[in-house]
């Protein structure tokens, strides 16, 4: 019932780590950091005082990519966890992200290769964040939402359960989609309700809000309500729930 930390670990005060779980060369632990058992930290990662890591967590794991992947190879930096952030049990994150710090990242929840998260941002439980994708400080993505690759999601953006964000117009068919593929833009302050679609490369304004269930397939102005399938505009967001006046 031991855990394994390879030599060449360095720890601050207050850590002991729980049973079964494997921390590998030159991984970096704050202060006062909690690691469940059955967790695994890959080498290279740094990890921010106060932070817990649940059991069966992956942190820092490399990616194994199929031969048809469209994401890029090669090498990556280990992984960075700032402080006071809390790791799910069984979440898994990538080398090559980097998380501000109090952030919650969920059971469950994954966070691909090369993303950029801010602070105080939280990832709920069973959410995917694919590879190369950026989210900014305050950003809360809920239950069970798809954020695909080469996303923008700017600060104090709402993502409702279950919505899911695309990239490829081609779904896999040609080469010309290599060319084209990209995610979508969430500017600051806007919220996306449960289970809409986001097409490729959509822009969604500052502080625009787009209604349950709705399938976004073309820009959103900024302070724009927008619901339905497609969505369509039907009024402005009330000055009451805009940022500044809250």
């Amino acid at each position: 019932m031991t855990a394994y930390v390879h030599p060449s670990v360095k720890v601050g005060e207050s850590f002991s780590p729980a049973p079964f779980c494997v921390i590998d060369e030159d991984v970096v632990i704050g202060d006062n950091v909690t690691v469940g058992s059955f967790v695994h930290i890959f080498p290279g990662a740094r990890i921010g005082s106060g932070t817990t890591i649940g059991d069966g967590a992956m942190v820092g794991k490399s990616p194994k990519l199929a031969k048809s992947s469209t994401a890029k190879g090669g090498s990556l930096e280990g992984l960075v966890l700032g402080e006071d952030c809390i790791v799910g049990n069984h979440a898994v994150l990538m080398a090559g992200s980097t998380f501000g710090s109090d952030c919650v990242i969920a059971d469950g929840a994954g966070v691909r290769e090369r993303c950029t998260v801010g602070d105080r941002v939280v990832v709920g439980r069973n959410v995917t964040v694919e590879n190369d994708t950026t989210i900014g400080s305050r950003t809360r993505i809920q239950t069970g939402a798809y954020v695909t690759a080469y996303v923008t999601l700017e600060e104090d953006v709402f993502i409702a359960p279950m919505v899911v964000t695309t990239n490829d117009n081609y779904m896999g068919r040609t080469e010309k989609r290599l060319q084209e593929m990209r995610g979508c833009t969430v500017r600051r302050g806007a919220r996306v309700g449960g289970g809409s679609h986001i097409l490729p490369g959509i822009e969604i304004g500052e502080e625009a809000f787009v209604a349950t269930g709705s399938v976004v397939t073309r820009d959103v102005p900024q302070h724009a309500v927008v619901m339905g399938v497609p969505a369509r505009q039907v009024r402005e967001v009330p000055a009451e729930e805009l940022l500044e006046n809250q």
